[in-house]
């Protein structure tokens, strides 16, 4: 009886066993084909990228999405490049299609506007910046683009597969093949609950606006900030980290209460508002990371970024720094940031920037930065309903509604904006 027990016991455990087995093996299988969602045969440009690697989180971008079926249109108006609601699938397959475009061939902006009205993706970076730098910001290595820049993107369903099409905003615009399959699409657009937005050009009263204008239906609530003093509290550590030694330095107040603080040739100005501006001197001492003398534009971009958010970092309380534009002639490279919270910009009423830096090779020889430190107010911010905000929007015709922070009177919150 004893034996009978026992290899009914040792029966029952083999197939246990042969069960967790399969099933780990179904699970393997499952990861797998998830991980490969990737077309078959598909290669080229970023494709030979490391496609896990993660979206820089120090420049994470603000980015505005549209999501256009036969139904309607699905709008995204506060995420960045970092946001895994974005990451995956819509940048996933912007990155795909980048890497995949070939042959890019100028088109009239009325060719995107035109697009835009089918089964789409649509993506806009608020600000023209190069393929290498929006590449980096969804996740790919150093790989070589097109020295083209764009601010809207568009993925957009085609006869003969699906097109890219790049648009800086102004008169630049471009149009490509890629290997990005047409069910890939439409399998992402299924994925989306349309009719919560739409775009000025789909008529109605916002019609005279820039046509994309991206128009919620139910304006986002949004958080109220309030302005604190990141620098009252004293800036040894801001010399620290840029360098300045305690010995050698001098410091001393100017008439309009600007503190001047230099360290042999290099100087530090840091104004009663918060604003800093370094010079370096004749030897420069802090640089960005690069493979060759001269940094790619990615490089420039993720180690001004770097060096940016580790002064920030500290004091910026919820505000995140975004690259606005860059601009390159000869060995010399200008940087602009701008200030974002949660994805929704930041815009200061003079129309000035966060920060800038200029690198002369990979050396920063200057930079200027508004220390700012942004802490959530108690209540949100208030947004008027879209038909007032386009009514009032008519004045304007041509520019572009949109939703951003302003900062008023110790303040910083969400409004309308029309530029």
């Amino acid at each position: 009886m004893e034996e009978h027990r026992r290899s009914r016991r040792d029966l029952l455990q083999n197939i246990l066993i042969a069960l967790l087995t399969l099933s780990a093996a179904a699970l393997f299988v499952q990861t797998q084909f998830y991980s490969l969602d990737l077309p078959a045969g598909y290669g080229g440009g970023a494709a030979g990228a490391d496609q896990s690697a993660a979206p820089a989180a120090e420049l994470a971008a603000p980015v505005r999405t549209a999501v256009t079926g036969d139904y309607g249109r699905h709008g995204g108006m506060a995420l960045t490049t970092a946001d895994a609601a974005f990451a995956d699938p819509l940048g996933r397959r912007l990155l795909e299609a980048l890497g995949s475009a070939r042959d890019y061939a100028p088109c009239p902006p009325g060719d995107f506007l035109r697009a835009l009205e089918g089964p789409s993706l649509y993506y806009d970076f608020l600000e023209p910046l190069p393929l290498s730098v929006l590449a980096g910001l969804l996740g790919s290595g150093e790989e070589s683009f097109p020295d083209l820049s764009a601010r809207r993107l568009l993925l957009a369903l085609r006869q003969d597969g699906v097109s890219l099409y790049l648009w800086d905003g102004g008169e630049d615009c471009f149009q490509a093949a890629t290997a990005v399959p047409a069910d890939i699409l439409e399998q992402v657009i299924g994925r989306y609950e349309l009719g919560n937005a739409s775009f000025a050009m789909d008529g109605g009263p916002g019609k005279a606006l820039d046509p994309c204008s991206l128009l919620p239906a139910q304006p986002p609530e949004l958080a109220a900030y309030t302005l604190g003093s990141p620098l009252a509290g004293g800036t040894d550590w801001l010399l620290s980290a840029l360098g300045f030694s305690l010995q050698g330095r001098t410091r001393h107040t100017e008439s309009n209460g600007t503190e001047l603080i230099m360290d042999g040739d290099r100087t530090l100005r840091i104004r009663p508002d918060g604003s800093v501006y370094y010079q370096s001197g004749n030897d420069p001492s802090l640089r960005v990371e690069s493979a060759g003398e001269l940094p790619t534009g990615w490089e420039a971009a993720r180690g001004a970024g770097s060096l940016l958010g580790g002064l920030l970092s500290p004091v910026s309380g919820e505000a995140r720094l975004w690259i606005r534009s860059i601009r390159r002639s000869g060995d010399v490279t200008v940087l602009r940031f701008g200030y974002h919270l949660e994805g929704t910009p930041v815009r200061f009423q003079d129309g000035g920037f966060a920060a800038e830096i200029t690198l002369t090779g990979s050396a920063v020889t200057s930079l200027s930065l508004r220390f700012r430190q942004y802490n959530p107010a108690a209540e949100s911010s208030l947004l008027l309903p879209l038909p007032q905000a386009l009514a009032v929007a008519a004045a304007s015709p041509g520019k572009e509604l949109s939703i951003g922070y302003v900062e008023r009177s110790g303040e910083c919150r969400a409004c309308w904006l029309c530029d």
